[in-house]
This record gives C-alpha cells, structure tokens and sequence, in this order.
C-alpha cells in the first residue's frame, strides 16, 4: 500500500503514510496542540515527567528539539526489577541528548521505598503511590513555568471513563490539554501535548525513531482499576473503531461546561500545616498517609 503523500511505501495504516510522512504527521499533530491550546510560552521552563516508558520519551524528544530549558524528571519509588531498568534507559538518554534529569527517591524522601511500605502495609499499591508520586512530582515541578505528561488520547479516553463511572466531577474537570496555572499558588501549570495522538501511533514513532524504551509494565498494575477499565475499553475499540476518538472529542466539546458545574462546590485551598503543599484540609493526603503507614524512625516533615 502506497503513502496518501507520495509514491512511497506505507509503514502506518491510520492513517496511510510512509516513514517520513508519519513522522511530519505527528510531530506536526503534537505542536499544533501546544499552539492551539496554548500549552507553552516561549520563554517557559519545562519538565517533562519521565518513567522511562515510550510516552514520556517521546514527548521529551519532541519537546527537548523544538523548545528550550527542556529538562526531565523522574520519581524512583523503589521498585525492584522495575524502576531500576527504565532509570538506567532514562539516563541513557538524557545523556545521549544532552537533557538535565532529576531524579527524586521514595527512599529519602519518606524514609522507605514503595517495596517495603507494601510489603508492611496492607494497601493498595497504586493508592500509596499514587498519592507520594503526585506530592513530589508537585513540590519538584515548582520551579519550572510548565510540567509536561506524556498522556496520549488512550490514557485520557479511560481517565474519562473511569471517572464517568465514579461519577467524579472533580476530577473529569482537570482532564483537558491544560490544567493548573502560573497564578494559583502553589502549582505548576500542568500540559498533554500527546492528548490527540494514539498509543499505536506514539509506538510507531518510538520504533521508527529508535528511541529505547522500556516497555515492561509496572508489576503493580494488576491491581488497578485503570487496568481493569483499559482492557474493557480496548475491546470495544477493536469492535468499534474510533471509540476512543470519540470519548476524548465528546469530553472536548463538553469539558467547559462540566467545569462549570462544580464551580461553586470546588474546594478552598491552603496549605498543610505538616508539609506546606496545597490541600483542603488542615494535613494533606500524603501526610495522612505518611503518618498512618509509616514509622515513626522514617517518618520525615517534607
């Protein structure tokens, strides 16, 4: 099958193009997102939050050759057999395209890594993490203008059906191209250049680029939610071509007024009184937690 563009051999179906046409297609795809929302100003300092995984290399590519100030970061709970891989695929290729990357440890910043919480704590792997990866990644985006994540349309289709399913307002609001602000005290703005573009096409890219990735999922996965809502959703799109599109469109369309409604019911913030990051409470989330599985000889004031 030959290229829409030209005369060359396809190596992509949806749509039909060859390897450089694809290319063009979506880069070109990925920045006309930052200028139709307006995801970065041209003096903005970046981070882009990295695993390793072919997301958020992709998107560190991308942005590290068309920006400046591009600089990477990377949380390391401590999970062995894992994180340890895609940090030595992350330092690679930092090195390799000369990106600063920071990397911040479970291990000093709460006294323990994720491994050995689990293993003392009966809970949720993807609760506890979850809720320390959010706290750092938010205390350690601070001194950047903008934190960029390597969501792709796949990951934000089932964020917004999860959070359809929990009928979770507040939540489903903060799932466009932007959210957070300069202004708000105590964030970073947060951005998804890759909100439009397929997982399939964000592999595509990686294999014809070669960018190494680690492409291994975290070994905690199995007992999440998100899991079990991705496969559901997978199957319904090889049943139903463009499902995915579709859900990520319709909340596009409607994402204003959804903000809307929970206007008048969002919550007042202020700071923790243990660890001075934003919340709604008097003791953040993260240092509830903190308090409740952690031992008092780790226990750390952030």
């Amino acid at each position: 099958m030959e290229c829409v563009k030209c005369d060359k051999k396809a190596i992509f179906l949806e749509p039909t193009f060859c390897k450089d046409h694809f290319i063009k297609y979506f880069e070109d795809k990925v920045l006309n997102t930052i200028k139709k929302y307006d995801l970065i100003d041209k003096d903005d300092k970046i981070v882009v939050a990295v695993s390793g995984g072919k997301d958020s290399l992709v998107l560190l590519y991308i942005l590290n050759n068309n920006f400046e100030n591009v600089e990477a970061l990377c949380i390391d709970e401590g999970i062995q057999g894992y994180r340890d891989k895609t940090i030595k695929i992350l330092k690679d290729f930092c090195s390799k395209h000369n990106v600063n990357l920071n990397i911040k440890k479970f291990q000093k910043e709460f006294g323990k890594p994720l491994d050995i919480i689990l293993k003392e704590n009966k809970i949720k792997p993807c609760t506890v993490c979850g809720v320390f990866r959010r706290k750092l990644m938010n205390k350690y985006s601070k001194e950047y203008d903008v934190i960029a994540t390597g969501h792709n349309r796949d990951d934000i289709s089932q964020a917004i059906l999860m959070d359809l399913l929990k009928y979770n307002l507040s939540l489903l609001s903060r799932l466009s191209p932007v959210s957070g602000t300069k202004t708000r005290k105590g964030f970073t703005k947060k951005i998804k250049p890759l909100y439009f573009i397929s997982e399939k096409e964000v592999m595509a890219y990686s294999i014809i680029l070669g960018i190494r990735t680690g492409f291994e999922e975290c070994p905690n996965v199995e007992d999440a939610y998100r899991l079990k809502v991705r496969d559901e959703l997978n199957r319904y799109e090889i049943k139903h071509l463009g499902t995915k599109k579709n859900i990520v469109d319709w909340y596009i369309k409607n994402h204003i007024d959804i903000k809307e409604k929970i206007k008048n019911s969002e919550l007042v913030l202020r700071s923790c009184n243990r660890c001075g990051e934003p919340t709604s409470r008097e003791i953040c989330n993260s240092c509830t937690m903190e308090q409740k599985i952690l031992s008092k000889d780790t226990l750390k004031v952030l």
